[in-house]
Parts: structure tokens; C-alpha cells; sequence
């Protein structure tokens, strides 16, 4: 039986890719002998079961973004939420949400599901909350309405 030695870099370069702790990242390279994209899926796994785990947490915290096509005959309306306002105003958090609604305009998303399917850094965003979900350990909400504007 052969031992695969996981290094500090090793370690630090899956900490880059996913944001997770050390601890985690170090556990998930052991769990998958030392292979990135398992250990990326494995925390991912992971990052599902913590959501679940806090899916009855009340998440009252957040940020609500108002968007409109460039046209403007769309427009949506997106809140994400979290469960403290300290991760509601970090700046990553905010960097987020706005990247989701830029997301819902261009990709022209009519409902939650819509955005949630869309892919996004490799991913699709309901992928990128559960990874987020992982890294902070709070639950998040999405919530996206979107309306016609009418023009004048």
C-alpha cells in the first residue's frame, strides 16, 4: 500500500481554486490521493452538506441589487442574502451578488432557476453558492425577480 505525500504548496494551490481552509483542503488532497479536481469536487460535496446542515438558519442579512438592460426593456431585481451582516458587507460578498445580477441581465434569466442553471467560472451559480456556502459557512439566498420596464 503506497502513501501519497500532499505538500504545503499542494495544499496552498487547492486553497487558491476554492477558497476552503487549509485543514479542509489538506483533507480532501488525502481523501482523493492527491487529485485536484476530485479534491475540488469532494469539497464541493462538502460545501452541500453545510448548506444542509444550516438550512434552518434564518438568512436576514444581505444586499439587493436593481439592474437594467441597456436597453432598458428589462431590468431585475436580485437580493443575496446571508446570516450576519459581517459577511454581507465584505467586499467579496458584494463582489458576488453583482457579478450574479450582471449574470441575469446578460444571460437575460426570467427566474431563480434560470440564473441559478447559468454556468459561471466553471460552474453554474447554484454550484458557486454551495462552494460559498463551503468557504464561509453561512447560509446564502438568492432571490431574483425580474420585470418588464416600460418605456416612456
Amino acid at each position: 500500500m503506497s502513501t501519497i505525500t500532499i505538500t504545503a504548496s499542494d495544499v496552498n494551490k487547492l486553497r487558491q481554486q476554492t477558497g476552503a481552509g487549509m485543514m479542509d483542503c489538506r483533507a480532501a488532497l488525502q481523501e482523493t490521493n492527491g487529485d485536484f479536481e476530485a479534491a475540488i469536487d469532494f469539497l464541493r460535496k462538502k460545501g452541500q452538506k453545510v448548506a444542509a446542515k444550516r438550512s434552518d438558519r434564518d438568512a436576514k442579512e444581505g444586499v439587493v441589487i436593481a439592474k437594467t438592460s441597456q436597453d432598458n426593456s428589462f431590468g431585475i431585481v436580485m437580493n443575496l442574502t446571508s446570516e450576519t451582516d459581517f459577511v454581507a458587507k465584505n467586499e467579496d460578498f458584494i463582489k458576488l451578488a453583482l457579478s450574479f445580477s450582471d449574470l441575469a441581465i446578460s444571460q437575460n434569466c426570467s427566474t431563480l432557476e434560470d440564473l441559478k442553471a447559468t454556468p459561471y467560472e466553471n460552474l453554474t451559480v447554484a454550484d458557486k453558492i454551495m462552494e460559498t456556502v463551503a468557504k464561509i459557512g453561512e447560509k446564502l439566498i438568492s432571490l431574483l425577480l425580474k420585470e418588464l420596464i416600460q418605456k416612456v
